[in-house]
């Protein structure tokens, strides 16, 4: 049994705080603007496998305070499921739409009764708005409401009328999923100060969180629990009792020092103000007009959904906690974390550089930092820790995304760190190096077929960028690593199938069979792998012998049937024949159509997606969100338009949603698409122009967007026989 220690404070008691620099853009009360917050329901994606985070945030921001519980399967991932009735506290940590379950740092509890450590809760008392999160326990009749800043959370705790005792308790050995605390730390610095840290493995094998909370009123006293739990006595229950609580990855100082800068007061409900007005002002990037409410929900949630990552990790100060286990300078930028890049490389990504410009540099500069300090550029990274989960190089793909969009960046920099990533020996690049492919005979962690070709489409990104900076031997060498996709196509079966060292296609082969960590393909099939070859589409139309047959063989990939056994990653959900849209290796497959003249049948499956798989319910995703990824398609396609090669800015038109979006991007330049006679059956586009001229082209450039102006197209309800159809309309 711990042993416990109890302290009792006198009124009066004072903490000094640590002040220091801090970028004032980050916490600036933003303009007023149209109340979007209105059309998001947080709630979708709560239920089911959707796994997304429930709670009180800002767009970006680190701190993500929400109701954690009990961790009972997979779909607690993120700590709440919306199926369950129990909460153990609040965390100031979570992740949204995630495989795996991770953070859950920091956990605060009101109860009426110390040795309480959960409460129960029912749907009919919770409110949830961006910024703001409120719940009343049915057994004990608690308030319990939370806001946040990037850096701080902020709780309010109301107690019942009739209570006679009020505690608050803190835990820091709870954690989601896998996440087990290592060591934990808590000091009373006064009667209403309390500092400490919380480390941790799981996910991330070294995490490191450093916390300062500041009650609004003395505690009477406090009941310590070995070193991880402590339980806050208040007297008169009837006042409310707030408590700030400030985050930072690398001290103690730090932490306290992003509280007095970016909380400093008592004004919960001015917090919760300035909280909706930044969501507004986010949310206001993208304005829509037309459709239905329906419709307009939808696309506000995901939009919503897709800004809780990447989230902001360097202190206000500008310390970070590094790849390497430093404490390093962001310099005059600020450093991300939370990079799900095997999933957001595909549309989060091209999406976040046509909404948010303004951030992209410091995307950029974390990339490279992140080279610098671990040898690499990141896979899936997370709190300053490289999971290496997932498969390809998806960092290189959105680095040199962004390099060939133009955005600022040390350009050389950022090529010798795709590069050396691309080189790299590990997770099976030595193997592609040496033969040209990944043999499945050499590599015990099987998955080859996957792993090269999201190799491949990497690939690309670098000899693209090397052909930017003149660098012809390189853009050589890593555009044909850019066509090894060809190596696993066999023509007798028309797939994508694993080789051999010595050149046999794996046996037995079932294009309908999946499961996690074994055969050739991640979390899909060959009927799904066929088709990621994103960045040289026409390349694939050649190796499969022609249009007809590519357009045969994608045309079957809908109404296809088959089993794909009982051992199936829960991740494969929403399906349409063997298109798997509860999974991002099929997420662009839909706009393929475009490259061969064909791009009504994009605009109907996109259409249809949209509605099918996308609902405003707690089971509204047919999947997991993963960090955004699976709401970024939705924004994207309701906008009409889809990045399907993976770097370089090529947007591939489907079918617009909406009669008119505007993108109106901080710093930049607004862009118009307008959709003239859009209706539910109106979905097919006749004819467009481009800032008042003709435009034949069924797709965009980045470029075109991001220079403002306006795009109209002239929507009807058969496919036109002319749009796109012309070879040099065709991306």
């Amino acid at each position: 049994m711990m042993k416990s220690k109890i302290y009792a404070f006198i009124a009066g008691l004072t903490v000094a705080g640590a002040l220091g620099a801090y970028n004032s853009s980050n916490t600036e009360d933003n303009k007023e603007s149209e109340n979007l917050i209105e059309f998001v329901n947080p709630l979708v994606g709560s239920g089911d496998h959707g796994h997304v985070f429930v709670g009180a945030n800002v767009p970006f921001g680190f701190v993500q305070l929400g109701p954690s519980q009990h961790v009972r399967g997979w779909d607690w991932c993120s700590g709440y499921h919306y199926s369950d009735s129990v909460i153990v506290g609040f965390s100031h940590t979570h992740l949204s739409g995630t495989g795996i379950g991770e953070l859950g740092d920091v956990t605060f509890l009101p109860t009426l009764n110390p040795a309480v450590t959960e409460s129960l809760f029912s749907h009919e008392n919770e409110t949830v708005r961006p910024g703001y999160y409120k719940v009343v326990f049915s057994d004990t009749g608690i308030s319990a409401e939370l806001t946040a800043t990037e850096r701080t959370g902020m709780h309010r705790y109301t107690f019942p009328a009739s209570a006679d005792t009020a505690y608050v308790r803190l835990d820091l050995a709870y954690g989601i999923g896998w996440d087990k605390a290592t060591d934990t730390k808590i000091y009373v610095d006064s009667d209403s100060t309390v500092t400490g840290s919380r480390f941790s493995t799981g996910w991330a094998k070294d995490q490191k969180i450093y916390f300062a909370a500041n009650f609004s009123r003395p505690f009477a006293s406090c009941a310590l629990e070995g070193d991880s739990i402590a339980i806050f006595g208040f007297t008169e229950p009837s006042e409310p009792v707030e408590l700030k609580v400030g985050l930072s990855a690398t001290s103690v100082k730090n932490a306290l020092n992003n509280l007095n800068v970016e909380n400093p007061g008592w004004g919960f409900d001015e917090v919760v103000r300035k909280a909706a007005g930044k969501w507004n002002k986010a949310l206001a990037t993208v304005q829509v007009k037309g459709s239905s409410d329906e419709d307009k929900k939808l696309f506000y949630t995901a939009l919503y959904h897709t800004m809780f990552a990447p989230s902001v990790f360097s202190d206000v100060s500008g310390d970070y906690y590094g790849a390497d286990g430093e404490i390093h300078s962001s310099g005059d930028g600020v450093i991300y974390t939370t990079f799900s890049l095997w999933d957001t490389y595909r549309a989060a990504h091209p999406m976040y550089t046509l909404l948010f410009p303004e951030m992209q540099s410091d995307l950029a500069r974390t990339f490279i930092k992140i080279y610098e300090e671990q040898g690499v550029l990141p896979v899936w990274h997370l709190v300053g820790n490289e999971t290496w989960c997932m498969q390809g190089n998806p960092g290189v793909v959105v680095l040199t995304d962004l390099a060939l969009k133009g955005f600022d960046m040390d350009l050389e920099k950022a090529f010798e760190a795709a590069k050396n990533s691309a080189l790299a020996d590990n997770r099976s690049l030595d193997l592609l190096k040496k033969y040209g492919y990944v043999p499945f005979d050499l590599d015990p962690a099987h998955e080859t077929v996957a792993k090269g070709l999201e190799y491949a489409l990497a690939d690309a990104g670098v000899a693209k960028l090397a052909d930017k900076l003149g660098k012809t031997e390189d853009a050589e060498y890593f555009g044909n690593r850019s066509r090894s996709y060809r190596k696993y196509y066999d023509p007798s079966t028309k797939f994508m199938r694993g080789l051999s060292s010595d050149g046999h296609f794996s046996e037995p082969f079932d294009p309908f069979h999946s499961e996690p960590a074994k055969g050739d393909y991640c979390e899909g099939n060959a009927w799904q792998y066929l088709w990621l070859v994103p960045h040289d589409v026409h390349g694939l139309v050649d190796l499969m012998g022609g249009e007809d047959q590519f357009i045969e063989k994608l045309d079957s990939l809908f109404v296809v049937e088959g089993d794909f056994g009982d051992k199936v990653a829960p991740d494969l959900t929403g399906l349409i024949g063997q298109y798997v849209h509860g999974n991002e290796p099929s997420h662009h497959i839909i706009y393929m159509y475009n490259y061969v003249g064909q791009p009504w049948k994009t605009a109907r499956w996109s259409r249809d997606v949209m509605h099918r798989f996308y609902k405003n319910e707690p089971a509204g995703l047919f999947g997991n969100e993963d960090v955004g990824q699976m709401s970024a398609w939705l924004v994207m396609a309701a906008m009409g338009m889809y990045q399907v090669e993976p770097e370089g800015g090529k947007y591939i038109f489907g079918s617009p949603l909406f009669e008119e979006v505007t993108i109106s991007p901080e710093g930049g330049k607004p862009f118009t698409i307008k959709a003239i006679g859009n209706s539910p059956e109106n979905i097919y586009i006749q004819s467009a122009t481009l800032n008042g001229k003709p435009y034949e082209k069924s797709y965009i450039m980045f470029d075109d967007i991001a220079s403002g102006g306006e795009l109209i197209f002239q929507m009807g309800d058969t496919p036109s026989d002319t749009f796109g159809v012309a070879a040099e309309s065709r991306p």
